[in-house]
């Protein structure tokens, strides 16, 4: 029986210690909860172990060949180039060995359900959702695209579930910042704003969220603000890894389906799943012009993925 690759898990890195080890618990969760599967984890910067070490272990194990999962919410800079710059690296300093890349978490539903939880934690359970607003708090980044998927998770968040709106902010290197977001919440009109950090751990920057947080609700009595608890080591996130380490074994770099309403039951859509599709009328395809003349190539349009 061949041997299935190795897991890695490659994370960001926090100065801060109760987050870094709640990022070594997860991984010897997953090993735990996979007996089969040979499993480590590092990080790129700030925290031990870092990921040449656990690609090392690894070996040490006798593993030949593994697949990498960046521990990540948006595909930044660490994601896009640090760590595949750095498995390169490991495969120089350790020949014969082979690797496949797995994508990043992502807005999948099952961690909105978990964002979902937390909210619902962190309001008294008499407020109508439609009275709440909440400001999704990203880390940040200098990248417009990793900033792009944070507005993205905030609208999945928002649709279907009766909260009066989602506005998005971030905690470093991108505007609008956490007290400017809540400005604009309270510009809007909201009188119940709850803040939700947008991390998977404990660490620095979710707690200079919640600082910040505190700060701007003291200076705006008027405003009644929550603070929500970040993601944390959930189930769904434990199964979500293993769903992107089953990706990238399988080559399997399909188009982002997590969020389809054709395929997922989101809040609000679960009458789309499943639905058959048809490709769009175009005036051009042969067979449809109304007077016969058929310019260039016909194009059908479907849902399929």
């Amino acid at each position: 029986m061949t041997t299935p690759p190795a897991l890695l898990i490659a994370g960001h890195g926090t100065r801060d210690d109760a987050g870094a080890e709640a990022f070594r618990d997860f991984v010897r969760e997953l090993g735990r909860r996979h007996p089969e599967l040979p499993v480590a984890g590092g990080f790129i910067e700030l925290s031990p172990p870092p990921l040449g070490e656990a690609v090392a272990e690894l070996v040490g194990r006798g593993v030949r060949r593994f697949a990498a999962v960046p521990l990540m919410l948006v595909s930044a800079g660490h994601a896009k180039g640090d760590i595949p710059a750095a498995l390169a690296r490991e495969k120089e300093r350790h020949p014969g060995i082979s690797y496949t890349y797995g994508r990043p978490l992502g807005p999948h539903p099952s961690l909105l359900g978990v964002l979902e939880r937390r909210l619902a934690q962190a309001v008294d359970p008499s407020w109508d959702p439609a009275e709440v607003t909440v400001l999704l708090v990203g880390r940040g980044s200098t990248d417009p695209d990793a900033n792009a998927e944070v507005f993205k998770a905030a609208r999945l968040l928002w649709e279907g579930r009766g909260y009066a709106g989602v506005e998005t902010a971030f905690v470093s290197l991108a505007a609008p910042d956490v007290p400017s977001g809540l400005d604009r919440c309270a510009r809007l009109g909201a009188r119940r704003i709850v803040v939700l950090p947008y991390f998977l751990f404990t660490g620095i920057l979710p707690d200079r969220v919640r600082r910040q947080t505190e700060e701007w609700a003291t200076a705006h009595p008027g405003t009644e603000v929550r603070s929500a608890d970040v993601i944390g080591p959930e189930p769904e996130l434990l199964d979500l890894v293993m769903e992107r380490y089953e990706e990238a074994v399988k080559g399997d770099l399909r188009m982002n389906c997590d969020s389809c309403v054709y395929r997922i039951a989101l809040p609000g859509f679960e009458d789309k799943v499943g639905l058959p599709q048809q490709p769009h009328f175009h005036p051009d395809d042969d067979g449809h012009h109304p007077h016969g003349h058929h310019h260039g190539h016909g194009h059908a349009h479907s849902h399929a993925h």
